[in-house]
């Protein structure tokens, strides 16, 4: 089954966020990473990690806190890092303009078959190179 959509890193922070300020967003990530159809990349996963961990984070989670929730996250499909999404995302940043994280989270999506990307870092509404990019927390 080709995924439906794709979901950027902040999706997956907000969804075990502890602040109380972020409890809307913590709850719609939760409702989007339940949903059937989800995938995700392994630049994704690395950012999460490092994002979570990092020790000047209020909250951060632990490594093994951090791991029980990737090892949970495999049920979705994971876009490896290849050639292929290099030149794609370097394709995608010269053309629109983004930073190349952004365009390497784009040109993973669009490898799944993705045709909706959720994040909150990307212009809403755009459409880019087939996938189009969804802030849901509007």
């Amino acid at each position: 089954m080709t995924p439906k959509h794709f979901f950027d890193t902040n999706i997956l922070l907000y969804s075990i966020s502890t602040d109380p300020k972020e409890l809307d967003k913590r709850r719609r990530a939760i409702e989007l990473l339940e949903l059937d159809g989800g995938a995700i990349s392994i630049q994704v996963v690395q950012e999460f990690y490092v994002q979570a961990t990092r020790p000047s984070k209020s909250g951060a989670a632990t490594h093994s806190e951090a791991l029980k929730l990737i090892t949970g996250w495999t049920r979705f499909p994971i876009q490896e890092m290849t050639m292929t999404i290099f030149t794609s995302a370097l394709e995608i940043k010269k053309r629109f303009e983004f930073s190349y994280w952004d365009s390497a989270v784009i040109a993973a999506a669009r490898e799944l078959g993705c045709k909706t990307l959720y994040s909150e870092d990307m212009s809403h509404g755009q459409r880019v190179s087939g996938v189009l990019i969804v802030n849901p927390f509007l």
